[in-house]
């Protein structure tokens, strides 16, 4: 955990966090003492001021009669007074030497240096006015304590928060590698837990899952083809084999048996490229030719190719269009979705039966259906009917190999879309459900 990538971005963080507060207590520090200084200069200013005022107004008398009651003032300034030879006339700081303007002396020995403001008074007498800055000093100390113990803080929520992070993004992590070595295993059931929070690392989990799921299916479909191919197969083949030895133990039976021969490995081809075609769609290499498209074209170029062959079979075969609407999807592979499903309701829905062919859509997308009214299919087949090689009993009697309705589910996944069955009372109804186009 501790050389996780979460733990030293946090570190980071943590990092220029203090650096951040070290910077801002810097300058608050200076700052504020800089205020303090500027307060404390004006204050020894104005009482020079002041000072100088009773100088000119009440005269020598007056300036060291201020100074003598102002010493006696609790929490009052430093003043001195000094005459033309630098003698002490009054004050505290009279026996300080200082040139005009500021100075920083020692007044007394048991005191903090203090800091003084001399002016010059008529007749060379000099007025000192001063102060130490202990209490500057003292707020200074106090926001650098503070900032220190700030700084302290900062970096131990840090420290304890990254930790934490760390742990719970490492755990969940842990997770996910704990799942995928599950899967490597052979624990194709396994799943990331999801914690429900809804967060990056939750939705990283519901889409691993998504793929899993995904996978998972692949793999029951691929081993369904595995054993229904090896199961539907065996007849074409065992009766191919029956021919080609009825061939050879019988001249007359040759021919016969050859045509036969041929017919039985053209249907076997004809499963095996419709298994391919199945697994090209499903691999999605076919979204590069999609483009805009019209169902209504689509449809209605089925249904002019079928008409004949429903006529025939004293069957109506009518299109009904709801407004045009455009998709984008491969032409040919819609094209092929509808021939599926045409021929299934020609071939099943019996003599004298009604198709149509209806292509409808709104706000929500487009959809194409075919209804016919024939024997129909029980519900409770519906879903099973697009699984590959399966067919109902009473169709296993007729040419087909039980793919047809595999390919078009296939190819309505390729383009997003939903394939459903529903009755049609009487009869059955295929609807495709294409999503609106953005």
């Amino acid at each position: 955990m501790f050389r996780s990538t979460s733990l030293r971005l946090a570190a980071l963080y943590t990092s220029g966090f203090a650096v951040s507060v070290v910077l801002l207590g810097a300058i608050t520090v200076v700052t504020t003492r800089a205020a303090l200084s500027d307060q404390f200069d004006a204050r020894v200013r104005a009482e020079s001021n002041a000072l100088v005022e009773e100088y000119r107004v009440e005269g020598l008398d007056g300036l060291i009669q201020a100074v003598k009651e102002r010493d006696r003032t609790p929490g009052a300034l430093d003043y001195g007074v000094l005459d033309a030879q630098g003698r002490p006339m009054a004050g505290r700081l009279a026996k300080t030497p200082a040139p005009l303007g500021w100075t920083i002396s020692r007044a007394r020995p048991d005191r903090e240096p203090v800091r003084i403001l001399t002016v010059a008074l008529p007749e060379g007498r000099r007025l000192l006015v001063g102060d130490d800055d202990k209490h500057i000093e003292v707020l200074n100390n106090a926001l650098l304590a503070s900032f220190g113990w700030t700084l302290l803080g900062v970096v131990i929520l840090g420290v304890l928060g990254g930790y934490a992070l760390s742990r719970d993004v490492h755990l969940r992590l842990a997770a996910i590698s704990g799942t995928a070595e599950a899967i490597i295993d052979g624990d194709l059931a396994r799943r990331v837990p999801v914690r429900g929070s809804d967060d990056d690392l939750d939705r990283l989990a519901l889409t691993i899952n998504r793929m899993l799921d995904r996978i998972a299916a692949l793999m029951e479909s691929l081993k369904q083809v595995s054993n229904d191919v090896a199961h539907d197969l065996r007849t074409p083949l065992t009766r191919l084999r029956q021919r080609l030895e009825a061939g050879l133990a019988d001249p007359a039976e040759r021919s016969q048996a050859l045509e036969g021969g041929l017919a039985d490995l053209d249907s076997i081809l004809d499963t095996f490229a419709a298994l391919l075609r199945i697994a090209q769609i499903e691999g999605g290499a076919r979204r590069a030719a999609f483009r805009p498209c019209h169902l209504a074209d689509i449809a209605r170029t089925v249904v002019e190719a079928f008409a004949p062959s429903a006529e025939e079979n004293r069957q109506s075969l009518t299109l009904a269009v709801d407004g045009a609407r455009t998709i984008d999807g491969d032409v040919e592979l819609l094209t092929q979705m509808l021939v599926n499903l045409v021929e299934n309701a020609l071939r099943h829905a019996g003599d004298g039966a009604r198709i149509e062919v209806r292509v409808s859509g709104g706000e929500g997308g487009a959809a194409l259906s075919v209804t016919d009214n024939g024997p129909g299919v029980p519900p409770a087949e519906h879903a099973r009917l697009f699984d590959r090689f399966y067919r109902l009993e009473r169709s296993r009697s007729t040419p087909g190999s039980g793919l047809g309705l595999a390919l078009v589910a296939a190819v309505a996944r390729l383009h997003g879309a939903e394939v459903g069955l529903a009755d049609a009372g009487p009869g059955l109804t295929a609807r495709v459900m294409f999503p609106a186009v953005a």
